[in-house]
C-alpha cells in the first residue's frame, strides 16, 4: 500500500514537472516583445496590487486608530463637565438625557451614554434602555473604567450597531472615587463609507499605474528590440556561436577593445601569436598591458582606418590592419587584425617566385617561337646563309648576357629575373643593356630575394612602358648594378617622358601615375612599401636620354628596428 502511494506521488510530481516545462516552453515560444511586455505587465501589477492592499489596510488600521483616539478625547472632555459630575452623582437623568443627545451631535458622535457607578444607563438615544445595564451590549465591558479608573477604547456591537467606543471614568468633585462611567460611541458604518471612497480612489490609481506600466513595458520593449536590430534572444545566441565559430577559424589573430581601450574580443590565433600563457583571458584588460605600443588609441582618436602596418613585438614582426568601430558617427571601439611578417613573407616569396617563373616561360616562349619560324622561313626560301647568321646573332646575344650573368650575377634568383625581363623587352622591341660592368655578389642574407626582384621587377616594367609609350619600339632600357661600399645600387635609366616636379614627391603612392590610363599606379606603391621594410631609399632625377633614372639604395648592414619604416625619396 505504502509503494502504491509513493508511485502515486511521484507521477504526480513527474506530470507537474512537465506541464510546467510545457507551460515554459510555451512561454519561451512567444516573441521577445511579447514576452517583455507581458512580464512587465504582470510585475506592474502585482506591485501595484500589492501597495493597493497595504495602502487600503494601512488606511483602514489608521482610520480606526484615528476614530478610537477621537471617542476617547470626547469621552474625557464629557467626563470633566461640572454638570455632568453633577448630574451623575444625583443620578438626574432628566439633566443627562437631553444633554447626552446635545453633545452627541456637536461631536458628530453615534452616541453618548452616561451610566453610574454601576454601569447603569443615565442617558442614552433609546429611552426605553434608561435604567438597564450598559454591559448587555456584545462586547461591552466597563471594570476597567469603573473600578481602575481608567480611560480606553474597544470595538463592540450594541443596539445602535456595531461602533468604536472610547469609554472615561466620571469622578467624585473630590477625586477620590468614580462615581460613572461616559461613553461615547462612533458607527462603523460611517468608518466603511469613508473606506469605500478611499478604496475607489485607490483603485482608480492602481488601474491608472497598471495601464501606464503596460504602455511603458511596450515603449520599452520595442527600444529594446530595435536596439538588437529586431532579433530575438534564440537568434542572437547562434550569432553569438557563429561568430565564436568565425573568429576561432581564422589563422589572423583578432583584438577588439572599447572606447575605454580595454580588451572586448580574441580570438585563440591572437592568444599565440602574442605568445600568451594558454589559459591567459585577455578579456577586459587594458590593451597597453598587453602590447604596451600599440597603436589602436591612434585609431581610436582620428578614426582613421590604417592598413598594412608593420609593427614589432620583442623580436616578432608582425603585420597589422586596425579599422575603427562607430555607432553613427561615434567611434566605440577599434578592431584589429594581425599575422607574423614571415607568414606574408612566405605567401609573397611563391608569388613572385611563381610570376618570374611563369613571365621567364612566356616570354622566351613568344620570342622563340617567332625566331623559328622566321629561321624556317628563311631555310624555305633557300637563305641559308641568313638563317645561318641570324642563329649566330641569336647565340652570340644570349651567350653575351648569360656569361655576364654567370659573373657579375650568381644569385640564380637575381639572374633569372633579368633573363625574363631582358627576353621580355625583346618581346615588346625594346632593347635591355645591363652595363658591362656591373657588379652585384655581395648579397647579404637578411635581404631576401624574393623582395629584390620584386622591387628590380616592377621598376623595370615601369620603365618598359615609359619607354615603349614615348619612344615607341626600338627605345632603349639601361639597367647598372654595383655592390660596392656599404649599399647594393641598382640605377635604371629609361627613355620615357620623364615624370614632371611635381608628381615626383607623389608618384609611389598609390593610384598616382604619370599615365593617364586606369589601372596604373600599382606597382611603384608596391615598390615603395618593399623599400620601408628593408629601410632602402630611392631617388629620382632626369636622364641624359630625356627620361628618368631611378637609383635604389639598399644598405648591407641590417637595419634597427627604430628605423625599419624609415624611406626617402630624393628627387
Amino acid at each position: 500500500m505504502h509503494d502504491l502511494v509513493y508511485d502515486k506521488k511521484k507521477k504526480n510530481e513527474f506530470m507537474s514537472r512537465i506541464l510546467r516545462a510545457f507551460k515554459f516552453k510555451k512561454l519561451r515560444e512567444l516573441k521577445l516583445k511579447t514576452r517583455m511586455t507581458l512580464v512587465l505587465g504582470v510585475m506592474a501589477l502585482i506591485q501595484t496590487g500589492g501597495l493597493g492592499v497595504f495602502a487600503l489596510n494601512y488606511l483602514d488600521n489608521a482610520l480606526e486608530d484615528q476614530m478610537a483616539a477621537r471617542a476617547l478625547e470626547v469621552a474625557k472632555t464629557i467626563a470633566i463637565v461640572p454638570e455632568v459630575v453633577e448630574a451623575v452623582a444625583n443620578r438626574n437623568s432628566e439633566v443627562l438625557q437631553p444633554l447626552s443627545l446635545l453633545l452627541a451631535d456637536a461631536s458628530h458622535a453615534r452616541f453618548v451614554v452616561i451610566g453610574d457607578k454601576v454601569g447603569v444607563r443615565l442617558s442614552h438615544p433609546n429611552v426605553e434602555r434608561l435604567g438597564k445595564p450598559m454591559h448587555d451590549d456584545e462586547g461591552d465591558h466597563n471594570e476597567i473604567a469603573l473600578l481602575e479608573g481608567k480611560s480606553y477604547t474597544q470595538v463592540a456591537v450594541g443596539s445602535l450597531g456595531p461602533s468604536i467606543r472610547g469609554k472615561a471614568p466620571i469622578f467624585s468633585v473630590d477625586g477620590e472615587s468614580v462615581i460613572g462611567i461616559v461613553s461615547v460611541g462612533f458607527a462603523l458604518t460611517s468608518l466603511e463609507t469613508i473606506l469605500i471612497s478611499y478604496r475607489t480612489t485607490l483603485i482608480v490609481v492602481i488601474l491608472g499605474a497598471f495601464v501606464l506600466s503596460v504602455l511603458i513595458a511596450i515603449w520599452f520593449a520595442n527600444h529594446f528590440k530595435k536596439a538588437i536590430f529586431g532579433l530575438e534572444p534564440e537568434q542572437i545566441g547562434s550569432l553569438f556561436e557563429e561568430r565564436n565559430a568565425t573568429l576561432e577559424s581564422v589563422r589572423e589573430g583578432i583584438i577588439a577593445i572599447n572606447a575605454d581601450g580595454e580588451v572586448t574580443t580574441f580570438n585563440r590565433a591572437a592568444v599565440n601569436t602574442l605568445n600568451l600563457p594558454d589559459k591567459a583571458s585577455l578579456m577586459g584588460q587594458p590593451i597597453n598591458k598587453i602590447l604596451p605600443d600599440s597603436q589602436l588609441f591612434e585609431v581610436l582618436e582620428d578614426g582613421q582606418p590604417q592598413f598594412d602596418r608593420e609593427f614589432w613585438l620583442g623580436d616578432l614582426c608582425l603585420i597589422a590592419n586596425r579599422l575603427p568601430v562607430k555607432e553613427g558617427e561615434k567611434i566605440i571601439g577599434v578592431v584589429s587584425s594581425f599575422r607574423p611578417k614571415n607568414e606574408l613573407d612566405m605567401v609573397s616569396r611563391k608569388l613572385t617566385r611563381i610570376k618570374q617563373y611563369a613571365d621567364s616561360l612566356r616570354s622566351q616562349t613568344h620570342e622563340y617561337s617567332n625566331k623559328l619560324h622566321t629561321i624556317a622561313g628563311l631555310i624555305q626560301i633557300g637563305a641559308t646563309k641568313d638563317a645561318l647568321a641570324l642563329i649566330g646573332q641569336e647565340t652570340e646575344n644570349h651567350q653575351a648576357l648569360m656569361h655576364l650573368l654567370v659573373e657579375a650575377v650568381p644569385d640564380p634568383i637575381l639572374a633569372g629575373c633579368l633573363l625574363g625581363k631582358f627576353n621580355r623587352a625583346r618581346e615588346l622591341g625594346l632593347m635591355l643593356t645591363i652595363d658591362s660592368e656591373s657588379h652585384m655578389t655581395d648579397i647579404p642574407d637578411h635581404i631576401a630575394r624574393e623582395q629584390l626582384v620584386s622591387i628590380l621587377g616592377n621598376l623595370l616594367d615601369n620603365a618598359f612602358e615609359a619607354t615603349l609609350e614615348h619612344s615607341g619600339r626600338g627605345g632603349e632600357v639601361t639597367l647598372t648594378m654595383t655592390d660596392f661600399g656599404n649599399d647594393l645600387i641598382f640605377e635604371i635609366e629609361d627613355q620615357g617622358a620623364g615624370i614632371p616636379t611635381e608628381l615626383q614627391e607623389r608618384i609611389f603612392t598609390r593610384g598616382v601615375s604619370s599615365k593617364n590610363e586606369p589601372g596604373h599606379g600599382i606597382g611603384l606603391h608596391l615598390v615603395h612599401t618593399l623599400l620601408q621594410r628593408i629601410s632602402a631609399t630611392v631617388t629620382i632625377e632626369p636622364a641624359d636620354t630625356g627620361g628618368s633614372r631611378f637609383t635604389v639604395y639598399i644598405p648591407k648592414i641590417t637595419p634597427s628596428k627604430e628605423n625599419k619604416t624609415m624611406i626617402g625619396v630624393v628627387s
